[in-house]
């Protein structure tokens, strides 16, 4: 832990997020050893990743958010709440304007594989965002580790929804391994890109923090927690409690 607490901010969200892509290339190699995921422990993986997901929002993203606008003499729910909207409304056009686009035979699964892509964007620049934050004093190594692991966590499910599919449509274990890795190649770009912007321009951090909150607790409500419920409601609770509670804990006690 040492080591990595005295690397630059930026190199820190650069392993950071290229953990979460190593997640994301674990359950992409799933195909190699499964035709499909168990539905029980599927359902729990994403309602886990879900509480998860909106704790991380919430302790890493908003609050940090909310006390950076206090600091700087800024309002305090305003300029949060403008950028957890376009946070949210980034994520809902991207999903519509790929629903326009992409047809033919194969549309499910290259809207999947691009929507995914797609929602890993903003979660690449929370990551980045979040450990940008640790240089200006708003965001502890925790909370950004934590949101870290929240966001792989939740990796390892999307991998799997990509190259399984692909590879019941036809296509090869290896092709459906790269095209499932491939989703979360952007991560470790736009975590770098959200580190710099924040060391750059310290004055655009809170909007930064919501608009990624924005975007991941849209994919979480749209993507995560539907697909859950849908397999098992009971253990998709059970999972969401038990994901919040943990970070909650993890939060407060080592932050």
């Amino acid at each position: 832990m040492y080591w990595f607490s005295n690397l630059n901010p930026i190199i820190q969200a650069l392993l950071a997020a290229t953990f979460t892509w190593l997640v994301t290339a674990l359950g992409a190699l799933s195909v190699c050893f499964f035709k499909k995921i168990n539905n029980k422990i599927l359902t729990i993986v994403l309602g886990f990743s879900s509480g998860v997901m909106l704790a991380a929002s919430f302790f890493s993203l908003i609050l940090p958010a909310i006390n950076l606008c206090n600091e700087l003499g800024k309002n305090e729910w305003l300029f949060p709440s403008i950028g957890f909207v376009i946070g949210g409304l980034f994520v809902l056009l991207s999903d519509n304007f790929l629903d326009k686009i992409i047809s033919g035979s194969k549309k499910r699964n290259a809207l999947l594989l691009s929507a995914i892509t797609i929602h890993n964007i903003p979660e690449g620049m929370a990551i980045g965002v979040a450990f940008g934050g640790i240089a200006t004093g708003n965001i502890t190594l925790i909370g950004a580790m934590m949101l870290a692991l929240g966001i792989g966590i939740q990796n390892f499910p999307e991998g799997a929804a990509v190259s399984l599919p692909l590879r019941s449509s036809g296509n090869s274990k290896t092709k459906s391994f790269i095209l499932g890795q491939a989703s979360a190649l952007v991560e470790p770009i736009s975590a770098v890109i959200g580190a710099l912007l924040v060391l750059i321009i310290r004055n655009i951090l809170p909007f930064l923090l919501s608009f990624a909150a924005g975007a991941m607790i849209v994919v979480t409500a749209r993507e995560l927690l539907p697909e859950s419920v849908k397999i098992n409601k009971n253990l998709s609770t059970y999972g969401v409690i038990a994901g919040f509670i943990i970070m909650l804990i993890l939060d407060v006690s080592l932050g």
